[in-house]
């Protein structure tokens, strides 16, 4: 290990099962992190705590399903119990389906995207704020531009990103001044099974952007780490994107757009 940037802290990282949670862990374990990967896929989280562990770090993995509040507050407990604080909180757990036009999409859909990717990441910050009060720690939410514009077939997608910016926002509004920094922090278009999926649909434009477009998952999860170092402290605390210019020179992140 030759950076110890997040030496001595604890990460606990939700839907870390594949693709950019996955990288995630990965980079805050790079640093130092301890890290607790919970997802429902228990097979997958232990499987990269074992490849971390295998590398010199330490890590968990962790059976939660996100939208229940009872297994939120057991993989937080969980994570106290093995490392004995948490100092950051990801929120990456999230999904895209029901994709269509309003009227097409299932409303018993929209109420189970809205559970996993607005009240799992309430539920858990619910859990986790009392102990990164504690240890003056880190919450980031993946957003996403969906949620400051509306896409064609994603009016689920886009509002639950939206209330999850309004979420960030409420947040350092009431707990900032005691230390809690909490961003939410948008990757781009990354190559995972979200990207797959909606481009199986073929609707709207993110469907039809070119394979060339879509950005490796270990360089936003390099960004994620990063914001969650004590070098990250003056950074603007709210919105962020892998697009903004600062962000990325100050995160030692080089990412190539394409024209």
């Amino acid at each position: 290990m030759t950076d110890t940037s997040l030496l001595g802290t604890v990460s606990l990282v939700m839907g870390a099962s594949v693709g950019l949670g996955a990288a995630i862990a990965d980079s805050l374990a790079a640093r130092g992190a301890r890290v607790a990967l919970a997802a429902r896929r228990r097979d997958a989280v232990d499987a990269i705590a074992a490849s971390i562990n295998a590398a010199g770090g330490s890590a968990i993995g962790l059976t939660c399903d996100v939208a229940d509040p009872v297994a939120v507050k057991a993989a937080v407990a969980a994570t106290i119990a093995a490392f004995g604080r948490i100092d950051h909180l990801i929120n990456n757990a999230g999904v895209i389906d029901p994709i269509g036009r309003f009227l097409d999409t299932d409303p018993a859909e929209w109420v189970r995207l809205m559970d996993i990717n607005l009240n799992g990441a309430m539920y858990a910050c619910h859990a986790t704020l009392p102990h990164l009060l504690e240890t003056k720690g880190v919450i980031v939410n993946i957003s996403s531009g969906a949620g400051h514009r509306p896409v064609e077939g994603w009016s689920a997608y886009c509002t639950s990103k939206a209330a999850l910016v309004m979420l960030t926002r409420a947040l350092d509004l009431e707990y900032g001044a005691q230390g809690l920094r909490t961003y939410g922090f948008a990757p781009g278009t990354v190559l995972t099974d979200m990207q797959r999926t909606i481009r199986a649909t073929g609707i709207g434009p993110v469907a039809k952007l070119p394979i060339e477009a879509l950005q490796p998952a270990e360089l936003p999860a390099r960004i994620v780490a990063w914001l969650c170092t004590a070098e990250a402290r003056d950074y603007p605390v709210g919105e962020c994107a892998i697009r903004d210019d600062e962000l990325r020179r100050r995160s030692g992140v080089e990412v190539h757009f394409p024209a």
